[in-house]
């Protein structure tokens, strides 16, 4: 299927032999209740999401990286639009993070952040709860890998715009969302190494932010 719009969602890989559409739902491919809630097995939905978990070579790379180093990571945080949401683990309704307390509190603090800026209310919640049941996230992924604070952003606006944001809104958004991000990693950061200094490193994948030391280990 050739792809006419610029707003494609799923990477292009082929689609099965029977099927003429490309691409999968990278933030359904994940190997987190993979294939259970929030998907379509039509290879040409938006939510597809591949003929198995971890099937694309984008999701095999993130997750070789991730594991490789899981104990320098202090959060994992996805960044998407649109909706103005921190979403929590976990997408499917049958499961809670165990720290969903300090999950939501934190979530909190950062939403409060973000509205101090430029007045834009944000809400927290797992996807069941404020957006839709999902499996196969990558933040899920990431929280049952252990590390403890996983977030997704949802990043602006609410729907007037939907994907196609106007110009004059993307600086703003991306001063809110610094706010919220820096929020969770100071948290991180804080909680682990009682205020001493870190290196802080952050990996734009579309995906990733983490801070750490080397030989640091999460307990």
């Amino acid at each position: 299927m050739k792809n006419q719009t610029r707003l494609w969602r799923k990477n292009r890989s082929p689609g099965p032999e029977d099927c003429s559409c490309y691409g999968t739902d990278l933030n359904r491919n994940f190997d987190v209740n993979w294939g259970t809630v929030g998907v379509s097995f039509n290879c040409c939905s938006k939510f597809y999401p591949g003929s198995k978990a971890m099937s694309e070579l984008e999701i095999r790379a993130v997750t070789d990286f991730v594991r490789s180093r899981k104990d320098s990571f202090l959060c994992f945080l996805s960044i998407h639009s649109y909706g103005q949401k921190l979403l929590i683990p976990y997408g499917h309704p049958k499961y809670t993070a165990p720290n969903y307390d300090e999950l939501m509190m934190v979530g909190q603090g950062a939403t409060e952040v973000m509205w101090m800026v430029h007045r834009t209310n944000y809400t927290v919640g797992t996807p069941p709860d404020i957006l839709y049941p999902m499996s196969g996230s990558t933040t899920d992924w990431a929280r049952m890998q252990g590390i403890t604070l996983s977030y997704t952003f949802e990043l602006r606006d609410n729907g007037t715009y939907r994907f196609e944001l106007p110009e004059d809104q993307i600086q703003p958004t991306c001063e809110e969302a610094y706010r919220g991000v820096l929020y969770v990693i100071t948290y991180a950061h804080d909680k682990t190494f009682n205020g001493a200094v870190a290196n802080t490193a952050v990996t734009l994948s579309g995906i990733l932010l983490t801070a750490g030391v080397t030989g640091a280990t999460l307990r």
